[in-house]
């Protein structure tokens, strides 16, 4: 069952958003793959024009977040996180229909992502009408070593 869920937006740095931005990022990306940003790398976005980050909580707790960055009337989904205790409950998809709905005010017409290949979130993405563009080989080199493709996906905006 889905909890009510309570959606932030910050357009700049805000220390208590981004501090729950990296509580979910530690318990949500799997240290093996190397994924997870720093604070540092985090607050450097956020200073970024056209930059949004939306967490979504329930009873003020962060469940997961949404980093996105814009450039003109394209944007590209930098990080979606949901705490592992929340996956399968529709926190994701939340975020991501709102990071879309987001955009499309702002007058973007597409959105572009990057994933790991065996990211499970590659359903979600499909679900929602993003559509793979091409595979970048070995792109990613997890902490052990190991390389991983990269695939991207893009949602052209339907005003």
């Amino acid at each position: 069952m889905m909890p009510d869920i309570a959606l932030d937006t910050y357009e700049e740095a805000d220390r208590n958003a981004m501090a729950d931005a990296m509580a979910v990022m530690a318990r949500a990306f799997d240290p093996a793959y190397g994924e997870a940003w720093t604070l540092p790398q985090l607050s450097g976005v956020m200073l970024m024009p056209g930059t949004w980050l939306t967490i979504a909580r329930t009873d003020a707790a962060p469940l997961g977040f949404a980093l996105v960055r814009s450039v003109l009337d394209e944007c590209e989904l930098l990080l979606l996180a949901v705490d592992p205790l929340w996956r399968g409950r529709g926190v994701g998809e939340t975020l991501l229909r709102d990071s879309l709905r987001t955009a499309r005010r702002r007058g973007i017409i597409s959105m572009n992502l990057e994933v790991r290949s065996t990211n499970n979130a590659i359903g979600l993405y499909e679900k929602v009408g993003f559509e793979y563009v091409h595979r970048r080989p070995g792109y990613y080199r997890g902490n052990d070593g190991q390389l991983h493709d990269a695939l991207s996906f893009r949602k052209d905006m339907h005003m």
